[in-house]
C-alpha cells in the first residue's frame, strides 16, 4: 500500500520528529497534529473507552484533523516511566490512542500505528508480539492499558471493511540524540561504575530512534494488512557493546548472581516506597542483564531497517564533553 498522505501526532516529540523527518525524506505528505492535553481516572478498558466516548468535541477536532489522510500516527504521548501521577499518564498513553481510534474511523483512514512501548512486558524473558502485558509501573500500567483499548476496538471493527486497521508499534529502548535517558547512559558508560552482569555477550533490545523511524514507515507504507502488534527490531547490540559505544570503554564484569541480588533488593525497597524506583531498576537490569527478542513480524516479512544504534551512542558519548 502506499500512502498519499499521512498525520503525526507528536509530531515535535522525540519519536514523532524522527517519523516526520523520515517521511518528509521521501517526499511523503505528512501533516503534524497538535496533541490534546487530557487526564483520565480510568483503570480498565471499558472505562477508557467510556470516557473516550464521551469526549465528543476532542474526537470531531481530531476527525477534522485526520480528513483525507490515509495513514495515522500517534507518536504522542507521556514517555515519563518514573512518573506516578496516573491520571495524567492514562491519559496521556491510553485515553487518547483510543480518541485517535475514533476520529480515525469516523474519517475513513486506512491505518492507524500507534507507537506503544516495550516496556508493557516488563522483564519477561523474552520480547514478543503477543498481546500479553505485565506492567511493572505507572508508566508501563498506561501504556499497556492503550493497547489493550484498541486491540478492543480491533476486534470489535473487524468485520467492517471501511475502518481502519489499528496497529500497535512496541518501540524498545530508544535512543537518540538529546535524549535525557541516552545522555544518562552515555554518562554511566563512561564512568568507573560501567559494568555488565556476566561476559557482556547478552543481546538488548536498546535500538536508535533513526531506525525505529524508517521502520514505521516501512510499516505504514506496507501493501499487505497488518497484524495486532509489531515489536521494533532489534538491531544487533548486546549489553556489552552498548557500554563501550557509549562511554568507549570496557565496562566491569560482574557476577550474574551478584546483579541479580542487587537488582532483587531494588525491587524490595523499591516495593515498599509505593513502587517510585521501578522505572530506574529495570533500566538498570536491561543495562546489565540485556533482554532477548523474537526476531517476529519484521524478519519474517524482511522489512527491516539500517541500523544505527552504534553511531548513536557513539555520538551521545562525544556530546558528553560539549
Amino acid at each position: 500500500m502506499t500512502a498519499s498522505s499521512w498525520r503525526v501526532l507528536g509530531a515535535t516529540g522525540f519519536v514523532g520528529s524522527a517519523i516526520t523527518t523520515a517521511l518528509q525524506t521521501k517526499n511523503i505528505a505528512v501533516t503534524p497534529v497538535s496533541t490534546p492535553r487530557l487526564a483520565s481516572p480510568a483503570t480498565t478498558v471499558h472505562h477508557v473507552i467510556e470516557h473516550a466516548h464521551r469526549l465528543e468535541s476532542v474526537i470531531d477536532y481530531l476527525a477534522d484533523s485526520f480528513a483525507g489522510a490515509d495513514i495515522v500516527v500517534n507518536a504522542a504521548g507521556l514517555a515519563a516511566p518514573d512518573q506516578t501521577h496516573q491520571q495524567s499518564l492514562t491519559g496521556a498513553n491510553a485515553l487518547l490512542p483510543v480518541l485517535v481510534a475514533l476520529a480515525a474511523h469516523r474519517t475513513g483512514v486506512r491505518r492507524v500505528i500507534h507507537i506503544s512501548s516495550a516496556s508493557v512486558q516488563a522483564n519477561a524473558p523474552v520480547l514478543d508480539e503477543s498481546i500479553r502485558t505485565a506492567p511493572f509501573s505507572a508508566y508501563s500500567l498506561s501504556k499497556a492499558l492503550g493497547e489493550s483499548a484498541l486491540y478492543r476496538l480491533r476486534s470489535q471493527w473487524e468485520s467492517e471493511s471501511t475502518a481502519p486497521q489499528l496497529t500497535v508499534l512496541r518501540a524498545t529502548s530508544v535512543m537518540g540524540s538529546g535524549r535525557r535517558t541516552t545522555r544518562l547512559l552515555a554518562k554511566f558508560a563512561s564512568s568507573v561504575f560501567s559494568s555488565v552482569a556476566g561476559d557482556g555477550t547478552a543481546p538488548t533490545p536498546v535500538t536508535s530512534v533513526t531506525a525505529l523511524a524508517q521502520f514505521a514507515v516501512a510499516v505504514g507504507e506496507y501493501p499487505e494488512p497488518l497484524p495486532a502488534v509489531i515489536l521494533q527490531p532489534w538491531e544487533g547490540a548486546t549489553n556489552g557493546s552498548v557500554l563501550r559505544d557509549a562511554g568507549r570503554r570496557h565496562p566491569h564484569q560482574l557476577p550474574p548472581l551478584l546483579c541479580r541480588a542487587v537488582i532483587d533488593a531494588g525491587n524490595w525497597v523499591s516495593g515498599v516506597t509505593d513502587n517510585r524506583f521501578n522505572g530506574a531498576i529495570r533500566r538498570l537490569e536491561v543495562t546489565w542483564f540485556g533482554q532477548r527478542q523474537v526476531p517476529g513480524w519484521a524478519h519474517e516479512n524482511g522489512v527491516i531497517p539500517e541500523p544505527h544504534v552504534q553511531e548513536v551512542l557513539r555520538q551521545a558519548h562525544l556530546s558528553l564533553g560539549k
